[in-house]
């Protein structure tokens, strides 16, 4: 069964629904042979992995990047205590399982890095190897609450932190005003600002040449861009409130 997903992420990358775990999981993949299973973060989909899922397929993998609950495509159950990590790691126990696997290899980013150490420890059979980015592994502290642990690290405007008190229409709205409003103070603050996206040009240098070097990075920054349109559909219609 073919679902969007966002879609396209380029050639021979297929999309269907599984049920597991009492849901409807989006997942995206391609290739045969050992499956890596990719577990993408807050706040992405699928199409975090559309990059390694050619690479890996191209390398004789079979690449399967799932929707986690409540992203997506994936179903987002409405009641918030589904979203707990025995439901996480369930519907990848459950995924893997209707993949035909008694084990996969499994790659976790961000907060997917935190399901995929779950993972790990809950069913250590399933895995075959583990690869983790950005999140290392954090034993559990029954005596420290999650959010003012954060709050004390990286004060109210951390993201987690805003989300207790505040729609994300407002977070977002907050965030472009105050880098917006520093960026545009001035014209020569906007010219370091386009000069400094473009990557491989010098903000002091204002000749025209220079010039044309930072806005064709530019465009082509506004092009990749493009791709996170499909974030901006998908996450409105699955649980982003505006």
């Amino acid at each position: 069964m073919d679902v969007g997903g966002g879609g396209g992420g380029g050639e021979g990358i297929t999309h269907r629904a599984v049920v597991v775990n009492g849901i409807n999981m989006h997942v995206a993949e391609k290739g045969e042979g050992p499956v890596v299973l990719l577990v993408h973060g807050f706040p992405e989909l699928w199409y975090t992995w559309r990059h390694q899922i050619h690479g890996l397929a191209a390398r004789g993998f079979r690449a399967v990047a799932p929707d986690l609950r409540g992203f997506g495509d994936t179903d987002s159950p409405a009641d918030v205590s589904s979203y707990s990590m025995f439901h996480l790691v369930g519907d990848l126990v459950a995924l893997i399982d209707s993949l035909g696997q008694d084990q996969v290899f499994v790659v976790g980013h961000d907060w997917g890095a935190m399901v995929v150490w779950s993972l790990c420890m809950f069913r250590p059979e399933k895995v075959r190897a583990v690869v983790n980015l950005s999140v290392t592994f954090t034993p559990r502290n029954p005596a420290r609450k999650s959010v003012e642990y954060l709050r004390s690290l990286y004060g109210e405007d951390y993201y987690v932190c805003g989300f207790q008190g505040h729609n994300i229409t407002y977070l977002l709205a907050m965030s472009c005003e105050s880098s917006g409003s520093k960026v545009l103070r001035n014209r020569w603050s906007l010219w370091r600002f386009v000069a400094g996206l473009s990557g491989d040009v010098n903000p002091q240098d204002k000749s025209i040449a220079n010039v044309y070097a930072s806005i064709g990075r530019v465009l082509y920054i506004v092009r990749l861009s493009i791709h996170n349109v499909s974030y901006i559909i998908i996450f409105h219609k699955s649980y982003f409130i505006f």
